[in-house]
């Protein structure tokens, strides 16, 4: 049976009320990972994955969750500025239905538009060089995806959404 793959509003409810949470900013070269502590309050980046087969790459993000005790993937969803789906939102479902077969841990998409650039900016204000910003930038995206979906389910789920 594959995990479930729902909204994050949705997801909530499959969930424990404690538990680490795996963040996932996809990209067609790397994957960055973050993590947060069982109470959800704090997402910090782990790693960038290189991707390699869907295999390899499914293996190494399990066993990530595996070591955090991790209840569930947070993946960003690339959503475009008029909240339609591209390709990139496309090819993000898909990587999400074939990680399913492959885990039980539910897999909550949240929306992920301006993470990267957001990001970016950050680090360039923090005089982070070109270079360590290509080293690091994924996985940052992914904890800034991930602090985003931690901090709507601190306000409540299902409350209404502000930016």
């Amino acid at each position: 049976m594959p995990a479930l793959i729902l909204p994050l509003v949705e997801a909530v409810a499959h969930l424990p009320v404690r538990g680490a949470l795996i963040g996932l900013d996809l990209g067609t070269k790397t994957i960055g990972v973050a993590a947060s502590d069982p109470d959800r309050r704090l997402a910090t980046g782990v790693e960038t994955v290189a991707r390699k087969t869907l295999s390899a790459d499914a293996a190494r993000l399990i066993a990530l969750a595996a070591e955090r005790q991790a209840v569930a993937f947070v993946l960003g969803l690339p959503i475009n500025m008029d909240g339609s789906e591209g390709p990139r939102a496309q090819s993000t479902r898909a990587f999400a239905r074939n990680l399913a077969r492959l885990t039980e841990l539910p897999i909550a998409l949240w929306d992920e538009r301006l993470s990267t650039a957001a990001v970016e900016r950050e680090l360039i204000a923090a005089n982070v060089t070109r270079a360590r910003r290509a080293r690091v930038i994924d996985q940052h995206a992914a904890a800034y995806i991930l602090q985003g979906a931690l901090d709507r389910l601190a306000r409540g789920a299902l409350a209404p959404l502000r930016h």
